[in-house]
């Protein structure tokens, strides 16, 4: 969360575009924050996309003419999302996909893991710890303040409203148990 991801993605886009290659950007339905038509980076960078409920609809809106696929919220998309990006490169596109690769308890978030390891170019971008100011590759899920627990549920979506970023030494998710004793 808020290291620039899906700002560095749509720089890509704009890229691309600025040498006449056709872009298609899509995000998965549920990413609701925004406006449903595009991604949106923290900053307020936009460009234009096709939300899509699950990876394969996205191979029956592809365009023939397109060079470059780009899908923000990785995380978000079901598992076929692999072989949809492996076909898709396997045809020649250049496929870009920003997501997170820990979820809120610092595990890894469904599918991101198996996109990272076919992935031919990985670029991890860190965040600063809102505690310390060292880099960040933490996602603290807030709940009225206080860290969600790790039952919690995997996805919620927000913004800077429910997730800070963190360093390793000031992640926390409690577990249920943790929190029983700490209140003895």
């Amino acid at each position: 969360m808020f290291s620039g991801k899906t700002a560095q993605l749509i720089l890509r886009v704009t890229q691309a575009q600025a040498v006449g290659q056709k872009v298609q950007v899509f995000k998965p339905k549920l990413d609701t924050r925004y406006v449903s038509h595009e991604v949106q980076s923290h900053a307020g960078l936009r460009v234009n996309a096709v939300p899509v409920r699950e990876a394969r609809e996205i191979l029956n809106l592809l365009e023939p003419d397109t060079k470059v696929v780009a899908l923000d919220e990785g995380q978000f998309f079901d598992p076929a999302i692999v072989a949809v990006c492996n076909l898709l490169a396997d045809q020649g596109k250049w496929v870009i996909v920003a997501g997170l690769d820990m979820d809120f308890r610092g595990d890894p978030f469904r599918s991101m893991p198996q996109l990272l390891a076919v992935a031919e170019v990985v670029d991890k971008l860190t965040a600063l710890c809102t505690v310390c100011g060292k880099p960040a590759s933490f996602s603290q899920r807030l709940i009225n303040g206080e860290p969600a627990i790790s039952s919690d549920p995997l996805i919620l979506v927000g913004g800077s409203e429910i997730y800070q970023p963190r360093c390793r030494s000031h992640h926390l998710v409690p577990d249920k148990e943790t929190l029983a004793m700490s209140a003895v």
